[in-house]
C-alpha cells in the first residue's frame, strides 16, 4: 500500500476516533509530551535564544525522530502503518475537544449563566474571563475556535500529509512548545523565541489552507475573501490573521478589539469591520464552520498526497 493510501486510511481513522472518543481525560500523549519538555527546560533553561533554540531542537527533533522509529518500524505491514497513522492523528488533533469546550460555554451563555462561562473559558483560551461580559466571551469562543481549527486539526493534517507519523508528531510538539514557552514574558522572551519562531513557519501552511476552506464552507464566501484581503495582514500572528479573518468574513461578525491576558491589556485591529458584533448563537455557528472545514481539510491533504502518488506511478512505468 502506498504512502498515499496508508495517510488517507489512517488520517481518517484517526478523525473519526477523535470524533467518537475526543481527549482522554487521563494519559494524553501531548500532555505526557508536555511534561517531557518541562523537564528538558528545568535542566536547559537559561535566559538566552542559543538555550531557548536547543531546548526546542531536543524536543521537537525528538518527537519527529519517535515517529521516525515507530514509522519504520510498522512499515511492512500496511495494516500497522494505517493503525500508526490513526492513532497519531488521534493523538495529535483536538477538534472534539474544541467543539466540546465551545459548546460548553456557548450552552451556559444561553442559560444566562454567565459565571458558569467565566469558570469554564480558560479550558479554552487564556483569556482573563473577569473583564468579559457575555457577548465578549461569545467573541474570545469564536475566536479561540478559528484559531484552534487551524493549529489543533489543519495545520496537523497537512503536515501528516508531507511527513507521515514524523509529520504529525513534530507538528504537535512544535505546536505545544509555542504554547508553553513562546510567549512574550520575562521568562520566556529570548528563551522562547525559537519555539515561536518555528511554530510560525510550521502554521503557515495550515493557517492558509484553513483561511481557503473557511470560505468554501463558510456561508458568506465573498465577505470571507474581503475580510481577508483587508484584515489579515492587521493581526500580530502571521498565521492567526488569515484564520480570524475569513471566519468572521464567513460568519458575518466583527472580531479582534481590546483583549486582555494575564492582567496584560491588547489593543488589536477589528477584523471583518463590516461585520455585526459577536452574539452567543455564533459559538455555535463557528463549531460548525470548524467541522466543515476539518472533513475538507482531510479531503485536501488525501486526495493530494494521492494524486502526487499516482503521478509517480505512473512515471516509474
Amino acid at each position: 500500500m502506498g504512502a498515499g493510501r496508508v495517510f488517507a486510511y489512517g488520517a481518517a481513522a484517526g478523525l473519526i476516533g477523535d470524533l467518537l472518543l475526543g481527549d482522554p481525560r487521563r494519559g494524553h500523549p501531548v500532555a505526557a509530551f508536555g511534561r517531557a519538555a518541562g523537564a528538558v527546560e528545568r535542566v536547559l533553561w537559561r535566559d538566552h535564544r542559543g538555550w531557548g533554540a536547543l531546548h526546542t531542537a531536543v524536543c521537537a527533533g525528538g518527537a519527529v525522530a519517535l515517529g521516525s522509529v515507530a514509522a519504520r518500524a510498522v512499515r511492512p505491514s500496511a495494516v500497522a502503518s494505517v493503525a500508526l497513522t490513526g492513532a497519531a492523528t488521534w493523538a495529535v488533533v483536538g477538534g472534539t475537544s474544541l467543539a466540546r469546550e465551545a459548546r460548553t460555554i456557548g450552552r451556559a451563555l444561553e442559560a444566562g449563566d454567565v459565571e458558569a462561562a467565566r469558570a469554564r473559558l480558560p479550558h479554552l483560551c487564556g483569556r482573563d474571563p473577569q473583564t468579559l461580559d457575555a457577548d465578549g466571551m461569545a467573541r474570545a469562543v469564536v475566536e479561540s475556535v478559528a484559531e484552534n481549527t487551524s493549529d489543533a486539526v489543519v495545520g496537523a493534517l497537512v503536515w501528516g500529509a508531507v511527513g507521515g507519523v514524523p509529520g504529525l508528531l513534530g507538528f504537535r510538539a512544535v505546536n505545544t512548545l509555542d504554547a508553553m514557552v513562546g510567549h512574550k514574558s520575562a521568562r520566556y522572551r529570548r528563551y522562547g523565541w525559537a519555539s515561536a519562531r518555528l511554530d510560525d513557519l510550521a502554521g503557515w501552511p495550515g493557517a492558509r489552507l484553513t483561511a481557503v476552506l473557511a470560505v468554501l464552507a463558510g456561508p458568506d464566501p465573498r465577505g470571507a475573501v474581503r475580510a481577508w484581503r483587508a484584515d489579515a495582514a492587521k493581526h500580530p500572528s502571521p498565521n492567526a490573521g488569515p484564520v480570524e479573518a475569513s471566519f468572521a468574513g464567513a460568519l458575518g461578525v466583527r472580531l479582534g478589539g481590546t483583549l486582555s491576558y494575564g492582567g496584560r491589556v491588547e489593543h488589536r485591529p477589528v477584523l471583518n469591520t463590516e461585520g455585526r458584533a459577536v452574539v452567543t448563537p455564533d459559538v455555535e455557528r463557528a463549531v460548525r464552520l470548524s467541522k466543515r472545514v476539518t472533513w475538507l481539510a482531510l479531503g485536501v491533504c488525501a486526495g493530494a498526497l494521492l494524486l502526487m502518488s499516482a503521478r509517480s506511478s505512473n512515471r516509474g512505468k
